[in-house]
This record gives C-alpha cells, structure tokens and sequence, in this order.
C-alpha cells in the first residue's frame, strides 16, 4: 500500500482518486462507514480509493501537554486501511502551516490541485482549515463550483453513538469488551520487546516488556490477552499487567505480558498485544509469595476467557 505525504504531489496513477476525510484514529464502525463508502465510490467508477488520517493528531498540536490518547499508530492505521480496501494511505502532516490553511485553500490548492481528487467522503462532523471553518457544506458549495464531489456519511450507532471519545472512555473505566465492539477488533498496542530488570523469570513469570509511547492509557491492571508476533504472525494467548507495578520499586510504567506456554526469545522483536477482558486493578501484596499465588489464579482466568 502506498504511503503518502500531504506536502507532496500525488504520483500521477493515483490522481483522481476517491478520498476519504478524517482523522481515523481508531478506525471504528463510524470510521470504517465513511472508508467503505470511498473505496465503493472508486470501485464503481474505476477509480483509486485513499483514506487520509492525521499526525500529529490536531489536538496534539494545538495542546501539546494533553496526556496520550492515540487508539493507533500510522503503522496499525495503514494496515487497517489496507485491509479494508485502499489504495493508499494520505498522512496530513499537521504542522504551523496546514493549521493556518484557509479552508477555501484547503479545498482548492490541497485537495484539487496537488492531489487531483475526484471526490471526497467525510462525515457529518468533519471540519478543516484555519479555526476549523471548513465543514461539508462548504465542501458541498465551494468544492463542488471547481469540480470537486462530495458524500456526507451519517453517525453509526450501537447502543449510541460510536466514537473515539467513546471508546477511549470504555478503555479508561476498564471495559475493553466494549471497545473491542465498537472497533470490531480489541484495542492493540504494538511494541518491540525491551530488556527489563527480569523480575518476572525469578517467580516464573517471565514477561514481555514494552512501553506505552502515545497510546491511550487503558486502566491499569491486569488483562487477558493475546499477543502477535509481527515478524511470523504467531499468536499467543496470555495475562498482562499495564501500569506502575506497585510491587517493585521505583515505579515505572509498563506493559508486561506473559505468554502461556511460550520458552521462545522475543528480545528486540516487535509484537502487538490485544486487550480483551479485564482481570483486576493494580495492587500491592505483602510478600513476593502473595503476588505469585495471585497471578496464577490471573492466568487461569484469562485461560478460561480467552478460551
């Protein structure tokens, strides 16, 4: 799949391509709507299919001191788009200067002239251009006097609303049954095994450690999981802990995941691991043989949830 740049020329084969407009963190149903509608559009009409998203997300740049809240990494997001269709990947680079683009300019200069797009999908919400003024009526108005099309996609609902605050929310409270819902997949974070202080193998727990980066804090605690190797895509079924480890000291935020009957070294490999039940809040216990009797009754748990 191709991978394109806003502050680039669009390669000539892909020009008068479908674009679907939004920032598609979490690529939820509502996300995944909009896309479908796109690439439909371009396969009708032989067309290239694009799904655009945005990095840094707007908020980051406008609020740079807001705590992490991505659902996504460009990588995760390239390989969902891909999945569902694409053609190519358009990553607006936000910066000073896309956020004091008009959002007549964006239309004209961005979304005409340099890509060449024949149409654009948003939904309903969708804004862009200096102060967020641009909306899908302007598109409608404005983009259509130079030729530009447009499709408006309605909410998707699922006992409410969908949406990536929605689903941050669930993430937060421990509840990733619901984000798994919502996002047709379990919320991933992706990682590449570091060396920690090997705690884990004294008590026969050995762990995958990785760190959290711009991910979303789920609550912390402790998980049924799965895991994927991204180098052979194995899958492997485990308990992780996500948080400060109140047991050890110092305090150092982690995702640690133990792998059911799993010798292999994932040392320096880059793996993703999904969150689908949650077992228990973070705690402290009052002797290394409390805590390693609590973790067995974890991973027989998530054996039996995870099936």
């Amino acid at each position: 799949m191709r991978w394109l740049d806003h502050r680039n020329p669009v390669p000539e084969p892909l020009r008068g391509a479908i674009i679907a407009l939004g920032n598609f963190d979490g690529f939820h149903r509502g996300h995944q709507a909009v896309a479908g509608e796109a690439i439909e559009w371009a396969h009708r009409e032989g067309r290239p299919s694009i799904i655009a998203t945005f990095d840094p997300h707007p908020v980051r740049f406008f609020r740079p001191d807001t705590p992490p809240f991505r659902l996504t990494t460009l990588e995760q997001r390239q390989e969902l788009y891909l999945a569902a269709g694409a053609t190519a990947m358009l990553v607006f680079h936000f910066d000073k200067e896309l956020a004091s683009t008009s959002a007549e300019d964006f239309i004209a200069d961005i979304l005409i002239d340099r890509f060449g797009a024949h149409g654009v999908v948003t939904g309903g919400d969708f804004t862009y251009g200096q102060g967020a003024k641009g909306n899908v009526d302007l598109l409608a108005g404005f983009g259509a006097e130079r030729g530009l099309r447009s499709r408006v996609v309605g909410v998707v609902e699922e006992d409410g609303v969908v949406s990536s605050s929605r689903i941050r929310e669930a993430l937060r409270q421990g509840d990733p049954e619901t984000a798994t819902r919502l996002l047709t997949r379990p919320f991933a974070i992706r990682g590449v095994v570091e060396h920690g202080d090997k705690r884990g193998r004294t008590i026969g727990y050995p762990t995958a450690n990785l760190t959290i980066e711009s991910y979303l804090r789920p609550r912390y605690g402790i998980y049924a999981v799965t895991g994927r190797i991204l180098a052979t895509g194995a899958v492997l079924k485990g308990a992780a802990n996500i948080g400060v480890r109140p047991q050890f000291e110092p305090p150092k935020e982690l995702l640690e995941p133990y792998f059911f009957d799993f010798s292999g070294d994932l040392y320096g490999q880059e793996i993703e691991v999904a969150f689908h039940h949650f077992l228990r809040p973070e705690a402290r216990f009052d002797s290394l043989d409390a805590l390693t009797e609590q973790m067995e009754r974890d991973c027989a748990k998530a054996r039996e949830l995870l099936g």
